[in-house]
């Protein structure tokens, strides 16, 4: 007989209830990174639920998916490598065999390009040519992978040009959510002098659109501080929402995932 084997929710990481205020959230997300390094992992996974749990939009989206959540198996929790990581939003990915793989990739290529597939023949069918929508979705994959990188990137010598640069890839709601994070950042970086430079190894499109497109990024962010002179090199999946603003790809969004190296 298999027994359910329950996932931590990012309400269990900043130890709150799920009914919890926005005040309440941030309060109890602020105290909880207080005391650590930016380049401790705990610091990234605490961000990443206050950048859930402060979004109203994301928050709301992740809050369905809790509610229709199926709980595991022993099965599935032997599949995974990272139990440490909870549940996020319905676009990020919580299971990993590893940091790509060459196999799990290959896989994740197909079942992407089934996905674009077949979005692209719903939306053809409302109207919009796939053409277009193959060629939008190209550009926002392209947008992402130039956006990722001053976005995870910060330098403690100079976060107001880190900060800077990165506004510049977002749209205006999530550059409210940004600067919000940035702050709180830009207060520890400035002690521990912490320099994070964001790399990107691969990409895939996980939902195709005109106007909108979610892509999934590998990265790489090898991190120094003033204890820590040789790069410690972080592996992460971020799941990046792209909104078309005028001519532009800005980032609307994003969720990142510590994957397993």
């Amino acid at each position: 007989m298999s027994t359910t084997v329950t996932t931590p929710s990012w309400y269990d990481v900043l130890d709150v209830a799920p009914e919890a205020s926005e005040a309440e959230i941030r309060t109890a997300w602020k105290s909880a990174i207080a005391d650590l390094d930016p380049s401790d992992r705990r610091f990234r996974v605490l961000n990443q639920a206050a950048e859930v749990l402060l979004d109203r939009k994301a928050r709301r989206a992740y809050d369905a998916e809790l509610a229709v959540a199926e709980p595991e198996t022993d099965a599935d929790a032997d599949a995974e490598t990272d139990e440490e990581t909870p549940a996020s939003t319905p676009a990020a990915t919580t299971r990993r065999t590893g940091w790509v793989p060459a196999g799990w990739l290959l896989v994740a290529v197909a079942v992407v390009a089934a996905l674009v597939v077949g979005a692209c023949a719903a939306i053809y069918a409302g109207g919009t040519s796939e053409a277009t929508v193959a060629d939008a979705t190209r550009q926002a994959q392209a947008a992402a992978e130039r956006a990722i990188v001053p976005v995870l990137s910060y330098d403690a010598t100079d976060m107001a040009g880190s900060q800077q640069a990165a506004d510049a890839y977002l749209t205006a709601d999530y550059r409210k959510e940004y600067d919000k994070l940035f702050t709180v950042l830009e207060e520890n970086a400035g002690r521990t002098g912490t320099v994070v430079t964001a790399q990107v190894v691969a990409s895939a499109v996980v939902r195709s659109g005109d106007d909108r497109v979610s892509v999934l990024l590998f990265v790489n962010r090898p991190t120094t501080n003033k204890q820590v002179k040789n790069p410690v090199v972080y592996k992460d999946q971020v799941t990046v929402t792209m909104q078309k603003v005028g001519d532009s790809w800005l980032v609307d969004n994003l969720v990142t995932s510590p994957a397993a190296g």
